[in-house]
């Protein structure tokens, strides 16, 4: 799914506006039906891997995060109002090819946005890549992973801002089509 920010807002990824969207994501992360499995958040849009057990359920799990969001970001701006241009954009994921592009996809974002802001061998800390055990290289080698997870441990009481995967594809279908390395580039999928 991609959300995307009205315009004229300051960046996501900043300081204490990312803290609080990351808090917001963590606290709507699993709901009826709903669980938000990965993220990205980038200066003016959101990626998200979600799994729901119908479309309904799809639909009132993001309304709920958006709400959430809108809130927390709301709060941080000391403003009110629309936070979300228009709607979020789905789609369904159905094979381990589709899966594996969009895992790329949505952990690595930041090399596409903004190449310089994620060196060689590390992850992306504005994302949920940190807790992403799917990597072809060993845990000690992605760098900045274990800074983003004690960052995140100091600041909550969860052990994660995203659910597990509980779906084939998520957890061990995409691996079908090779590894993912944490120095991919995302293409478009």
């Amino acid at each position: 799914m991609t959300l995307r920010v009205r315009t004229g807002l300051p960046l996501l990824r900043e300081g204490a506006l990312f803290t609080d969207v990351r808090a917001a994501l963590a606290a709507g992360n699993e709901r009826g039906g709903f669980a938000l499995v990965h993220f990205s958040v980038q200066s003016n849009h959101l990626h998200l891997l979600a799994e729901a057990k119908d479309r309904y359920a799809l639909a009132r799990g993001v309304q709920g995060l958006c709400v959430r969001l809108a809130r927390a970001v709301n709060r941080r701006l000391s403003r009110r109002g629309r936070l979300f241009a228009d709607r979020y954009h789905a789609r369904s994921l159905k094979t381990p090819r589709t899966v594996r592009l969009a895992l790329r996809y949505v952990l690595l974002n930041a090399r596409k946005h903004e190449a310089a802001a994620v060196p060689a061998g590390f992850v992306d800390a504005c994302s949920s890549a940190p807790w992403f055990d799917g990597f072809a290289r060993p845990r000690a080698l992605i760098f900045g992973a274990e800074r983003a997870r004690s960052a995140w441990a100091r600041s909550s009481d969860t052990p994660a801002p995203v659910v597990a995967p509980r779906s084939w594809l998520l957890r061990a279908g995409y691996q079908r089509t090779g590894p993912i390395d944490c120095d991919d580039f995302p293409a478009a999928t």
